[in-house]
């Protein structure tokens, strides 16, 4: 096994709130995303969500898309969100920094469950 040199995957799981409207949880990605304009270290973001097929499918943006697993073990996480970064020194300096802050204190409210879980990608070669 190999270590990926210079990625860190920063992914964040969330289930939104029942009373978090569709178009709340758009405003909130379309401000998570732009974070990565806002904090240097945060090179790249993607998103997926898991709503279940009998709601209206409301926003697709080209770096989003929707849980596809036919093993349906979300545990109710709605939402699953992936920064890049080159180091676990830039996820520090993405976690402190005020846009970030000031990010998360929007977005905490409208959670009702949240995991985060940061890791360095591993190559398996057989």
């Amino acid at each position: 096994m190999e270590e990926v040199k210079g990625v860190v995957k920063h992914i964040v799981m969330v289930k939104f709130k029942d009373e978090t409207t569709p178009e709340k949880i758009e405003q909130l990605i379309k401000g998570y995303a732009n974070l990565v304009n806002l904090i240097p270290p945060m090179k790249a973001f993607h998103w997926f969500y898991a709503y279940p097929l009998s709601l209206t499918l409301f926003f697709l943006f080209k770096s989003g898309g929707k849980d596809v697993s036919a093993e349906n073990l979300h545990q109710g996480f709605t939402h699953v969100f992936e920064s890049t970064f080159e180091s676990t020194q830039g996820v520090a300096e993405y976690v402190a920094h005020p846009a970030h802050v000031d990010f998360a204190n929007l977005f905490l409210p409208y959670s009702d469950k949240i995991i985060i879980f940061d890791y360095k990608p591993t190559i398996v070669r057989c």
